[in-house]
């Protein structure tokens, strides 16, 4: 099966030094890959190598997504504060070639799926954090992308709001099948939303290991006190320590 996206080999060089890498890291259509591991190591890189966004210093990024199919929604939800929530919605839409009229009802439909048809006039002023996470993340989805990228997009949210959206993810991942990548700093939050959890070392980021979550995408009410949720979880805050002794 033709991957998505993949890195192979890939290194990424600042200023200060080395700050990935090398990481092979392949993704395969539809699934859902976590990455997760301290600041600083290159989670955030790795996912703007993806995006096409910045270029390795040596090694190689494939991306089978072609132009407009690949959407980012990162911590900070980066809506234009003039526009509506329907016409930020509508723009990658607008930006593309679609009609004004078509963009707006597609923007309409977005916005609904992710439970903010009464909010499609507000501005992002008015919207609260996870109002308007859900507006970014409905204008990510509204050009039906291959390859979904999120950068911590919950972060600065509270814990309930966190475990919403984390479900509106889901249940959107399974109805249109992106492949998504999803960093966080959060294990329980990458086990409950991913298939494949990637742990990564402090920087130079590499990829220390990885676990497999078995379980349906849409995950059922009471998967965080199952034994594999638990056990997922376990092996993963094991890997993440394991790296870190490593690098101390």
């Amino acid at each position: 099966m033709t991957a998505i996206a993949s890195l192979t080999r890939v290194e990424v060089d600042y200023a200060r030094g080395c700050a990935l890498g090398p990481v092979d890291l392949a993704l395969a259509p539809g699934e859902i890959v976590a990455l997760v591991g301290p600041s600083g190591c290159g989670k955030s890189t790795a996912l703007r190598l993806l995006a096409g966004l910045e270029q390795p210093t040596r090694g190689t990024v494939t991306r089978a997504a072609g132009k407009g199919q690949t959407s980012v929604v990162f911590q900070a939800h980066t809506l234009a504060p003039w526009l509506s929530a329907r016409d930020n919605v509508a723009l990658p839409l607008e930006l593309a070639g679609t009609s004004k009229r078509e963009a707006q009802a597609a923007a309409d439909e977005a916005l609904r799926k992710v439970g903010l048809a009464a909010a499609l006039n507000a501005r992002p002023a008015q919207l609260s954090g996870g109002m308007a996470m859900r507006a970014a993340l409905a204008r990510a989805l509204v050009t039906r992308p291959r390859l979904l990228l999120l950068d911590e997009p919950f972060a600065a949210l509270d814990e309930i709001t966190r475990r919403a959206l984390a479900d509106d993810v889901l249940a959107l991942a399974a109805e249109l099948k992106p492949t998504v990548v999803f960093v966080t700093h959060n294990v329980e939050e990458a086990v409950y939303m991913a298939h494949r959890v990637v742990v990564m070392t402090p920087g130079p980021g590499r990829i220390a290991g990885e676990a497999a979550i078995d379980g349906p995408v849409v995950r059922p009410p009471d998967f965080r006190t199952t034994e594999p949720f638990r056990a997922a979880a376990e092996a993963v805050s094991t890997l993440l320590a394991q790296a870190t002794e490593r690098a101390a």
